[in-house]
């Protein structure tokens, strides 16, 4: 224990005055950041305020173009990555960067390999990854499998295990949560408090301050490459970190526009997929948003995917106005049902076409005259849907895979609303984006659900999936909760709470 005259133990890392411009766009404007030894701090703020750029120049992937940075009190200018991880600063990115066909031990030790006369040690490997694991209190997975075998828990884990087998003094940890399930949460927060109580500093960077303040000791908010605010985590309320992220606040998160329901867009009876859904009936109506609720795992994206004709089904009916039957993607685009995945990259977005391919992708034939398509008609629609979306791009012929998260799913939702359909499906429309995006896809979803007569725009159905309760409480007019591939009953919003939804979702008083 410290002397009462010992002085307070000073940051382990302080950045001061970091500044670095792309171009004529300025990513840090003069950031300031302290990491104390031991301590959980959170950097927090919206998609483009600047915290990853914060974070590369820390590990060495890119330079700042000004300001200084000490590390254990020692002036830090890391050139490379490698310089970075030598002097102990471990960053683990949202995207795992391992390689699925080598072992878990090969992985450990990747680039570190201990060898004697260019012949690896297999004995030596195989301790080090055993005895990294073990200071995590993961002495459970095997060093022996291919990690692409293993779940995403269990391969970040390996990441953080090969950060602390090069000696890792401060781990970065990049959206560590977002394709965890709760569990998976609990065991990575078990984790990093154990990593605290060795000494080792943590940066946390999360869109869920539900997280931030359940794991972080303070925080950090940078808004336009700016930090705007930082404290004490305990002493602050998601609603406090939000209005510094923003500028405005929570309370004008959620829109609530009146809907006038409608009649029966979709109709889902007795619905059975090969593995899920089990079975699962609701009716969807013009001007409603329903959400569905449930754990990861149980059936929501397989519902909606088989509704969409993605997956199989084996039993019950689907009816979309006054078709029934089961359909192709293709005829529930014709049927006037759109669909956006929760997974964007891979099926949501043509992510190397340009933002303007993107959006009028279905919208070819009405920008042909005498066979020819007009490349002058579909940019001018495109930046109409910028403008009205406010999708943030510097031009319409910008790559997808250049924008943030929040306008990747923009872009995917302008596609809807120009194709014009009736049903919109959404599975989890706003994850991994950050809350000024969410706002802006809430007040989508609501105007897409009231329609609005100004600009043309019918009232439709809309169909949500998402993990985070809050999130349906706040945009659905009623809620259904699905528990181990049943749908039960939805309910109206206002008579339903988040203790209740809960409660649902793990199944309790349910039976098998």
């Amino acid at each position: 224990m410290a002397s009462v005259n010992s002085p307070a133990p000073g940051p382990s890392l302080r950045m001061r005055n970091i500044r670095k411009s792309f171009g004529a766009t300025a990513a840090l404007g003069g950031v300031d950041f302290d990491l104390m030894p031991g301590e959980v701090h959170a950097l927090v703020g919206e998609n483009g305020a600047g915290k990853s750029t914060l974070m590369k120049i820390l590990s060495g992937a890119i330079a700042a173009d000004s300001g200084t940075i000490e590390l254990l009190g020692t002036p830090f200018l890391p050139r490379t990555t490698f310089d970075a991880r030598t002097a102990g600063i471990a960053m683990i990115y949202q995207e795992l960067a391992l390689a699925p066909h080598l072992s878990v031990a090969d992985n450990i030790v990747l680039g570190m390999e201990p060898e004697r006369c260019g012949i690896l040690r297999r004995s030596v490997i195989s301790r080090k990854a055993q005895d990294a694991l073990a200071q995590l209190g993961h002495e459970n997975i095997p060093v022996d499998v291919h990690v692409g075998t293993l779940p995403p828990a269990s391969q970040q884990i390996i990441e953080i295990a090969r950060a602390l087998a090069t000696g890792c003094s401060v781990l970065v940890l990049d959206e560590p949560t977002s394709s965890l399930s709760r569990e998976d949460v609990e065991r990575l927060f078990k984790t990093i408090r154990r990593l605290k109580a060795a000494g080792t500093s943590v940066i946390y960077i999360s869109h869920f301050l539900e997280e931030v303040q359940e794991i972080s000791d303070r925080y950090t908010v940078l808004r336009d490459g700016c930090s705007v605010g930082n404290g004490m985590t305990g002493e602050a309320t998601t609603g406090d970190i939000v209005r510094l992220m923003i500028g405005r606040s929570i309370d004008q998160l959620y829109p609530h526009s009146v809907h006038e329901r409608g009649e029966e867009l979709l109709s889902v009876k007795d619905l059975q997929g090969v593995r899920k859904p089990r079975s699962a009936s609701f009716a969807l109506h013009r001007g409603e948003v329903l959400g569905i609720a449930g754990l990861i795992g149980a059936g929501r994206t397989e519902l909606l995917r088989s509704i969409f004709g993605l997956d199989r089904i084996k039993n019950g009916s689907i009816r979309v106005g006054h078709s029934i039957g089961c359909a192709t993607p293709q005829k529930r685009w014709s049927q006037s049902v759109g669909m956006v995945s929760e997974n964007r990259s891979s099926e949501g977005l043509a992510v190397h076409l340009s933002v303007m391919d993107n959006i009028t992708m279905n919208l070819r034939r009405d920008a042909t005259r005498l066979g020819f398509i007009s490349p002058r008609r579909l940019q001018r629609r495109a930046e109409e849907s910028m403008r009205l979306l406010g999708i943030r791009a510097d031009a319409a012929l910008h790559s997808v895979d250049t924008l943030s998260g929040g306008n990747q799913q923009r872009v995917a939702l302008a596609r809807l609303l120009h194709e014009d359909v009736d049903v919109v499906i959404l599975d989890e429309p706003t994850r991994g984006i950050d809350v000024a995006s969410k706002s802006n896809i809430y007040s989508l979803i609501d105007r897409m659900a009231a329609g609005d007569p100004a600009l043309n725009l019918k009232p439709r159905g809309v169909l949500v999936v998402s993990s985070y309760i809050p999130e349906l409480l706040g945009i659905c007019d009623s809620i259904a909760v699905m528990c181990r591939g049943v749908l039960g009953p939805s309910y109206a919003t206002k008579d339903i709470d988040q203790h209740r939804l809960l409660e649902e979702a793990i199944g309790k008083g349910m039976t098998e």
